[in-house]
């Protein structure tokens, strides 16, 4: 077996739409129109460094200052960039918040929007299309599956991102966090949480 034989084997064992991206980057990158080290820059930017931390920041800044939490309610877009988290894909934002009554989900029925410059990347079950049919036909039946059980009365309301509108969901604050501050508050929201398929972390 050559080299060569054995590199294509091993590729062979990559998921179609790896395979694919992988295919897709060598050309450009032969081509000289990519570089691989400033994909990484930006791959891990979002990944590490931005996450779904500065969504998080404003969901705590939400929970601690009214003010804000109205601002929010009525200009997420403006209420987001003062917190200096604009960008790619999260130009346009609206925020719903979820209540006692009410539970907020999104998802990308189209294709897989998705506010980077907040949530940082998207998960891949997100962009995947079991979750984007499914969350609209059977959202309760989808929670379930990620762990989240509501109440047979608390009504739960998509929202379908497009690509000129994406949404924050902002969770319930858990209880007995009074006088936390606003970077301890953080901590308890998660990217799910700001999703819709998960709920905020209980205070410890």
């Amino acid at each position: 077996m050559s080299h060569d034989h054995h590199h294509h084997d091993h590729d062979n064992e990559l998921a179609p739409m790896a395979a694919r991206v992988r295919a897709l980057e060598t050309i450009l990158t032969r081509k000289g129109l990519i570089d691989p080290a400033a994909i990484d820059v930006i791959v891990d930017t979002y990944e590490t460094r931005i996450g779904p931390r500065n969504g998080a920041r404003v969901v705590a800044r939400a929970w601690s200052d009214p003010g804000f939490a109205d601002w929010l309610k009525r200009d997420a877009t403006a209420a987001i960039a003062s917190l200096g988290y604009t960008g790619r894909q999260g130009e346009h934002m609206q925020a719903v918040f979820n209540t006692d009554e009410t539970h907020n989900l999104v998802v990308c029925t189209l294709c897989s929007c998705y506010p980077w410059s907040v949530l940082g990347l998207p998960p891949v079950w997100y962009k995947a299309p079991p979750y984007r049919s499914r969350a609209v036909i059977d959202p309760r039946g989808v929670l379930e599956e990620f762990g989240v059980t509501l109440p047979k009365d608390k009504k739960i309301r998509v929202w379908d991102s497009t690509a000129e509108l994406r949404y924050l969901v902002v969770p319930q604050r858990p209880g007995g966090t009074d006088g936390w501050s606003a970077e301890k508050l953080a901590d308890l929201v998660t990217r799910d949480s700001m999703i819709g398929t998960g709920l905020a972390r209980e205070a410890a």
